[in-house]
């Protein structure tokens, strides 16, 4: 064949692409992406085919509803699928989308709106992709601007993946693998503010990068006063204060951003996940005028710190829309009232189940604990290996039965897995909420403990195995 008419072979179209069969696309990841994904997936469940979503609702290929409490970890504040974002990227569908060669109007107007969205002094920004890509360039943006190597961190922290933002990641599991990462970074206890006192007293120290809540580290919320103490200690040492709100960003914890709970001002700011309205990749830190100039502000330095696909048409696009929908739908004070609801119904369990350790988080950020097993017949049969077990798939065992027999999507937390998170769309419904509190409550009167789950899910496993066959 000529002219245009060659086919390469086995080329997969877009439009055949959203007709794949869940073994199609099994066999898609398990060939070209990461095939013991795929088995670790495969063994609670967790690779069904979704193939509609819309608000808090997501649809497989059997035509079954399932509630997303998960939320993209926080990126889909909007909900699936939001109509106001999804016309917003309509509109700018013929403008350019990349264009170096001019200063794009659509990045300047989302910085300009984020500024009025952000606290204090906040004001200039740079855009990238993902949450790891704006703790890049708030690294590099305090060396810059301070002359400093030194950068402190907190043990059970999360900041991404990549080489930087994985250096100042609190987790030794996710770090090891790949050392030796960026010198000159320290750790210290969440939530203790003489132990940061003491890390900056050298008076050499960059910056201090925090997460209001700890949202991997298991959603940790700190001691009242923390941030405010944080903001003071750093102020006095002049090292920067970069506050991570990717997580927390955005109306999740019943506030725009986390840190306004306590009223205090980061020198940097990072935000993503919701940021791109739950449908474009968009991230940014933001941060004042007197940082950013002392980084950046000369001809020569401008353009130290670039991102090819950073502040898009249609990034910035989806960013606006995101922006206007969190404020006229006041996402913030819904996830407020909503989160004090659902804590409150979280806490009713946890008087009658001893199987839930704690209830802990703030607005729609919550995070259940459960027990570990201690002292049981079966964990002394096993040698401690039910113990151990259950160390690291308490909270995947937990979360597969609300998918599997609730059609609740869950996850644990990376840093500590006997965690759920509870974070779905700040736009849930009451009605939505219950029925997660009720298939929670079914999940904790059928399993005493972690040897009932795993038995439990046992059946899921060798069920699905079956299926296969």
């Amino acid at each position: 064949m000529q002219n245009g008419e060659q086919q390469l072979l086995g080329f997969v179209s877009l439009t055949e692409a959203l007709s794949l069969t869940r073994e199609q696309n099994r066999e898609n990841h398990r060939k070209y992406i990461n095939p013991e994904l795929v088995k670790l997936m495969g063994l609670i469940n967790f690779d069904k085919l979704f193939v509609r979503a819309e608000g808090v609702s997501v649809w497989d290929e059997e035509g079954h509803e399932y509630l997303d409490f998960l939320g993209g970890y926080g990126a889909l504040n909007l909900g699936h699928n939001h109509p106001k974002i999804n016309a917003a990227l309509e509109l700018v569908q013929d403008v350019p989308n990349l264009l170096q060669a001019s200063l794009n109007p659509l990045a300047g107007v989302l910085a300009r709106n984020l500024a009025l969205f952000t606290p204090g002094d906040l004001r200039y920004t740079f855009f990238g992709n993902s949450g790891a890509e704006a703790v890049e360039g708030a690294l590099k943006l305090a060396r810059a601007a301070t002359g400093r190597q030194k950068i402190v961190s907190c043990e059970g922290s999360f900041h991404g993946k990549s080489l930087g933002a994985l250096s100042v990641t609190g987790r030794e599991k996710y770090r090891k693998p790949f050392c030796p990462l960026l010198p000159h970074i320290t750790f210290i206890p969440y939530g203790d503010g003489e132990a940061l006192e003491k890390a900056l007293s050298s008076g050499d120290v960059a910056a201090f990068i925090v997460e209001p809540i700890q949202g991997e580290g298991g959603i940790i919320v700190p001691p009242d006063g923390y941030l405010k103490q944080v903001r003071e200690i750093c102020a006095h040492y002049e090292t920067l204060l970069i506050v991570d709100e990717i997580q927390t960003g955005f109306g999740r914890t019943g506030r725009v951003f986390a840190c306004e709970h306590e009223g205090i001002v980061p020198d940097i700011m990072c935000v993503a996940k919701s940021f791109g309205g739950g449908v474009m990749p968009l991230a940014a830190y933001t941060t004042n005028e007197k940082v950013w100039k002392k980084a950046y502000g000369s001809l020569t330095k401008a353009t130290l710190h670039t991102s090819t696909f950073g502040g898009n048409s249609r990034a910035a696009a989806a960013g606006i829309a995101a922006l206007e929908v969190i404020w006229q739908e006041n996402l913030a004070d819904q996830a407020r009232e909503k989160g004090a609801y659902l804590k409150d119904k979280l806490t009713e369990l946890w008087k009658k189940y001893p199987f839930i350790k704690e209830v802990r988080g703030r607005g729609l950020m919550l995070g259940l604990e459960f027990e570990q097993p201690k002292n049981s017949v079966m964990n002394k049969l096993t040698g401690g290996a039910l113990e151990k077990a259950a160390e690291e798939y308490l909270g995947s065992l937990i979360a597969g039965e609300l998918m599997n027999k609730h059609h609740i999507i869950t996850a644990y937390t990376l840093n500590n897995p006997n965690v759920i998170r509870l974070e779905p769309p700040l736009t849930i419904t009451y009605a939505q909420l219950d029925k997660m509190i009720d298939a929670l409550e079914q999940v904790c009167q059928t399993n005493k403990g972690f040897g009932d789950m795993l038995l439990s899910s046992a059946k899921t496993v060798i069920g699905s195995v079956f299926k296969r066959k």
